[in-house]
C-alpha cells in the first residue's frame, strides 16, 4: 500500500512538472518573429554545431581532438565567426564545417567550411502551429549545393540544418536577429 502510494505521488509530481514546462509566446514576440520572416532580411549566428556523430568523429572524441566541453556530437562555436545572412532574394554564408566529407571539396583544403553566396531557389515558407517558422531553400557554394532548412522561433533562437551533396549533415542552433539591428 505504501508503496503504491509512493508510486502515484512520484507519477502525479513527473505529469504536473512535464505540463507545466510548456512555454508559450508572448503575441510580441509572434509578432516580431513574423516581421523578421515576411522582411526576409535577417541574420543567423550560432552558438553551437551539431554534426553527425560517425564513426570517425567518435574516434576523434576519444583521441582528445576536440576542447574541453566539446564531443563528437556537439562543438561550441564560442569564439568562432559564423553567420548565415538572408536578405531579400540573395543568401551568404560562413560557417564552419564539423564532420565527414563524401569527396573532397577543394585543393589544399579550401572548401572545409560552408560559405556561400548568391541567390536562393525554392524558397518555401511554413508557420507550424506553436508560432515557429520553416524556412527552406536551395544554395550553392563553390563546389556543392545545399539544401537549407532554417527553424526559426518567437524567442529568436534558431537551427539550421543542411545537407549537401558532398558532406554530412550538419546541424547549428543560434540566435537570429534583423539585419538592421546587427549595425
Amino acid at each position: 500500500m505504501k508503496y503504491n502510494v509512493i508510486v502515484f505521488v512520484l507519477s502525479l509530481g513527473l505529469l504536473l512538472n512535464c505540463s507545466s514546462s510548456k512555454t508559450t509566446a508572448t503575441p510580441t514576440q509572434i509578432a516580431a518573429l513574423d516581421q523578421l520572416v515576411y522582411s526576409k532580411s535577417f541574420v543567423i549566428e550560432s552558438d553551437w554545431a551539431l554534426p553527425q556523430s560517425t564513426n570517425t568523429m567518435m574516434a576523434l572524441q576519444n583521441a582528445g581532438f576536440f576542447s574541453a566541453g566539446d564531443s563528437a556530437s556537439r562543438i561550441s562555436l564560442s569564439g568562432n565567426p559564423n553567420e548565415l545572412r538572408l536578405d531579400n532574394e540573395n543568401v551568404s554564408s560562413q560557417l564552419p564545417f564539423f564532420g565527414e566529407v563524401q569527396s573532397t571539396s577543394g585543393y589544399n583544403g579550401s572548401d572545409n567550411s560552408i560559405n556561400f553566396d548568391g541567390t536562393i531557389k525554392n524558397y518555401r515558407v511554413v508557420k507550424n502551429d506553436n508560432s515557429s517558422y520553416t524556412i527552406r531553400f536551395d544554395a550553392r557554394s563553390h563546389s556543392e549545393n545545399f539544401d537549407v532548412i532554417i527553424h526559426l522561433f518567437p524567442n529568436l533562437r534558431s537551427e539550421i540544418i543542411l545537407k549537401g551533396a558532398k558532406r554530412f549533415p550538419i546541424r547549428y542552433t543560434g540566435t537570429v536577429s534583423s539585419i538592421s539591428e546587427e549595425n
